[in-house]
């Protein structure tokens, strides 16, 4: 008698638990919106944003962090992924990754343009004069790429590039190279931003002879002795724009931070001001240094966010 009171108890309890579990399922199926992609949703129930970011490209990485505060500030929850640039783009077109504020167009992003472009929405262009370029020591004799014609054996052929899929790798490589026909005694290296930049510290710091793969805005302009080599021939490409770019239908999700991140811009010296807190007095820890950027920029949000 006892085992069967236990089992009709146990049956009980199991039914009025299925009963609770298919009430709050049909109650709140409609509250979370489209939980497709990692940020997917109506925007104003999901608040929830993944801002994907890639290692070595130092605007990049700033205005990543400056833009977790902003909108942390207001109430989102935002996670970062840190990947590489063709992953980065593959989970945009998926879904898996919201926003990425880092995207050099018409020139040094347009492979990846052309493949997921129909899958991806611009957002706006924070920096226009972003450019590529080949950087060398001031007291290189060094003026321009034409210059490096014949002079392979000088540098073991070797001209220090970055990421092996960055668009400064693929231009350097494809044309800068051949197009200054100096494609047979040179190559450029890749390997990562971090490493390039060793290399060039190691060589300044010794007045040794250096060719590193560069791009303006960056903090080592005002850091190391360097220049840029004159670009006759274009090959490196003009000035191009730095772009916000979303997954589809980020804009309709998210209407008030794109709303937002259309007004963002950014000029050298807010820029500069920003990586050299990131990288020389706070590197690795971002977010103080963001904290102190904003202190001595109070206004800068809310020309935002109004």
């Amino acid at each position: 008698m006892r085992f069967r009171l236990n089992s009709l108890r146990k049956a009980a309890a199991i039914a009025l638990s299925l009963t609770l579990a298919a009430t709050v399922t049909s109650c709140g199926g409609d509250s979370g919106g489209d939980t497709g992609g990692s940020g997917s949703g109506s925007g104003s129930a999901n608040k929830e944003i993944t801002i994907g970011w890639v290692s070595g490209w130092d605007e990049d990485l700033v205005a990543t962090y400056l833009w977790k505060r902003i909108l942390q500030d207001r109430g989102y929850k935002v996670e970062l992924k840190n990947l590489d640039t063709a992953p980065l783009y593959a989970g945009m077109a998926k879904g898996d990754v919201d926003v990425f504020l880092d995207t050099w167009l018409p020139v040094t992003h347009e492979d990846y343009w052309k493949r997921y472009g129909d899958k991806l929405e611009k957002l706006g262009v924070w920096y226009d004069s972003a450019k590529l370029t080949i950087a060398v020591p001031n007291y290189s004799d060094l003026k321009s790429l034409e210059d490096l014609k014949g002079k392979g054996g000088q540098y073991e052929g070797k001209i220090f590039g970055i990421e092996a899929s960055s668009g400064l790798q693929r231009v350097s490589s494809t044309k800068m190279l051949p197009g200054y026909g100096i494609d047979k005694e040179f190559k450029v290296v890749p390997s990562s931003t971090a490493a390039m930049l060793a290399e060039l510290k190691k060589a300044t710091d010794a007045q040794k002879p250096i060719v590193v793969t560069l791009w303006r805005p960056h903090w080592a302009y005002a850091s190391y002795p360097i220049r840029d080599l004159a670009d006759p021939k274009g090959t490196m490409g003009q000035a191009e724009q730095i772009n916000i770019v979303g997954r589809k239908d980020f804009g309709k999700d998210f209407a008030e931070v794109a709303g937002w991140l259309k007004k963002f811009r950014m000029d050298d010296k807010q820029l500069g001001s920003l990586e050299d807190l990131a990288i020389n007095k706070y590197k690795g820890q971002e977010d103080k240094a963001v904290d102190e950027w904003l202190k001595a920029n109070p206004d800068f949000v809310k020309s935002i966010t109004g």
